[in-house]
C-alpha cells in the first residue's frame, strides 16, 4: 500500500530528514543575520534547534508527499544591517548552504557506513534490517537536503534565491518584483505540480551529488 505512489517506508525515512533539514535551514538564516547585527530571530526564540519553532504543518506535509515544502520563515529586520542588501543576501544564502553541508555530512556517513558494513545499498532495498535501514535513511537524507538547498536557490520570490539575485537589481525593480511575490510563488508551485521543473532540478541535483561524491572519494579509505 502506498500514499500518492510513495512507499510508507520512504515516508518514514523522509520524516527525520525533513525535520533536520528544515530546522537547520531556518536557524542558519537567523544565526547569520544575528552575526551581521540583526537580533530579531534570537529575540523571537528562533535560534533554537527545537523543530516545533520552525516547522510549518502544511509545508512539512508537502515536503513529505511531494518532495518540496517550506518552514516558518525566520524574521529578519534589515534596518539592523550595515549594508542591508548585501547582508540580506548573505542571510538568505545561509539556508541553502546549510543544506548542502548537511548533505555532504550525510554522504560521508553513507560512504563510511557502506565501507564498515560491506553492504550494497542499491541492491539491499528497504529491508527491516538495522544496517539497511540506516544506509537508506542516509541516502534519503542526502537527496532531500540537496533538493531543499537547490529549490531554495531558484531566483523567484519568496525563495532564498530571490533575496540573493534581486540584490543586484536597482531598488525600484526589486520592490516592484516583490509586490507580486505571492503570485510568483503560486506560479512556481503550479510548475512543480505539473512536473515542468522535475527534469532540470533532478539533473542539477545529480550533478551536485556527483561533485560531492568525487570530493569524498578523495579520502583514502574510500
Amino acid at each position: 500500500m502506498s500514499l500518492f505512489g510513495i512507499h510508507p517506508t520512504v515516508l518514514l525515512m523522509r520524516l527525520p530528514a525533513m525535520i533536520i533539514a528544515l530546522t537547520v535551514h531556518e536557524v542558519s538564516h537567523g544565526y547569520i543575520a544575528m552575526k551581521l547585527g540583526d537580533p530579531t530571530a534570537r529575540n523571537f526564540g528562533r535560534l533554537t534547534l527545537n523543530p516545533l519553532k520552525h516547522i510549518d504543518p502544511i509545508g512539512a506535509i508537502s515536503m513529505l508527499l511531494f518532495g518540496f515544502g517550506w518552514a516558518k520563515p525566520v524574521p529578519i529586520n534589515t534596518r539592523y544591517f550595515k549594508k542591508p542588501r548585501r547582508d540580506m543576501a548573505l542571510s538568505a544564502l545561509a539556508g541553502p548552504v546549510s543544506n548542502f553541508l548537511l548533505a555532504f555530512v550525510g554522504l560521508f556517513l553513507f560512504h563510511l557506513s557502506y565501507f564498515l558494513f560491506g553492504l550494497n545499498p542499491i541492491n539491499s532495498g528497504y529491508l527491516f534490517n538495522v544496517q539497511d535501514v540506516w544506509i537508506n535513511m542516509l541516502a534519503v537524507f542526502v537527496m532531500l537536503n540537496i533538493s531543499l538547498g537547490l529549490f531554495n536557490l531558484i531566483p523567484v520570490p519568496p525563495l532564498d534565491g530571490s533575496r540573493i539575485f534581486l540584490t543586484f537589481l536597482p531598488p525600484k525593480y526589486y520592490f516592484g518584483i516583490m509586490k507580486y511575490e505571492r503570485y510568483i510563488m503560486l506560479g512556481l508551485f503550479a510548475l512543480l505540480w505539473i512536473g515542468m521543473l522535475d527534469r532540470p532540478l533532478v539533473w542539477i541535483s545529480e550533478g551536485i551529488l556527483g561533485i560531492m561524491n568525487r570530493v569524498i572519494t578523495l579520502i583514502p579509505i574510500f
